[in-house]
């Protein structure tokens, strides 16, 4: 029981020196105490506030290897922290490995309940793990391209685009901060899994690809999460404005890439028709 209280007096510690900020959420609000609450902390990591208030208070033990992966990642332990915690739990830091690509069963529910949204998942490395229809009517099926194409990364950065796909056009703010994000958030993934080939790999063809990526990578940024806008010129329909949200699954290393088109606006009425057509062709 000792080690349980341990492990909960070290959550609230570590959660009292994260701040929303640190990991991309709002700060609004009227904040009596420093660091994350608790209800944000446990959206981030993937758990119900319950199991997290039982964790802190030393009434649950033997957390899952994924929720003390997650705890790791959104506190933003070092090294040593990071041990610890798993110590703590009763279990031992697993040793970096390859890059998750498994989707959990709660994540597929969430998803497939979002078939009027243009969803797509991808990996910590940006590779695309799966997608919906409409995300396949926008930007098209990433199966028909090369394995390497099918990362977002590369796609943008290196990849020539095929005849008759949507073209993605930003302004130049948000190019800017898209391309920074990607190369920061493909740094934290070789970090994160330094044995992974494929990720080694990837990062050696893209210096040598495009020196705007290679510029990018000798910056050490670390950029947060934020929403961004783009144009898909869609063969047939041309120009649809998005906007882009990022959902990130701490527990599974995922990325969740979520567009909306504005209520009402003609960008909208595009999407419907998209979202027609795959319904029609359901029903053949």
């Amino acid at each position: 029981m000792k080690t349980h209280t341990e492990l909960g007096a070290a959550l609230r510690a570590w959660r009292g020196r994260i701040g929303p900020a640190d990991i991309g959420m709002p700060v609004g609000g009227d904040r009596r105490v420093p660091g994350l609450r608790r209800e944000e902390l446990a959206l981030m990591v993937g758990i119900s506030v319950d199991y997290l208030v039982q964790l802190e208070q030393g009434r649950a033990s033997n957390p899952s290897p994924q929720v003390l992966g997650a705890f790791a990642q959104v506190l933003r332990l070092n090294a040593v922290d990071r041990e610890l915690l798993y110590r703590l739990a009763g279990s031992v830091a697993p040793t970096s490995g390859s890059v998750p690509n498994a989707v959990p069963p709660g994540v597929q529910r969430m998803i497939d309940r979002m078939s009027d949204t243009p969803v797509a998942v991808f990996t910590a490395a940006w590779d695309a793990v799966q997608w919906n229809p409409l995300w396949g009517e926008l930007f098209g099926n990433p199966t028909q391209v090369g394995p390497r194409t099918q990362n977002l990364i590369w796609g943008h950065f290196a990849a020539a685009r095929p005849v008759g796909a949507s073209r993605i056009e930003r302004d130049t703010e948000h190019t800017d901060a898209f391309e920074r994000r990607m190369v920061a958030d493909l740094r934290r993934a070789a970090d994160r899994y330094p044995d992974d080939r494929a990720v080694a790999e990837l990062i050696s063809a893209l210096r040598e690809a495009n020196p705007r990526f290679a510029d990018l990578w000798t910056r050490y940024e670390t950029v947060p999460t934020g929403r961004s806008r783009k144009t898909v010129v869609h063969a047939e329909l041309g120009e649809i404005t998005l906007d882009c949200d990022i959902l990130t699954i701490e527990c599974a290393d995922l990325h969740i890439v979520l567009n909306w088109a504005e209520p009402g606006t003609p960008d909208a009425d595009k999407l419907d028709l998209l979202r027609e057509r795959i319904a029609e062709t359901a029903r053949r």
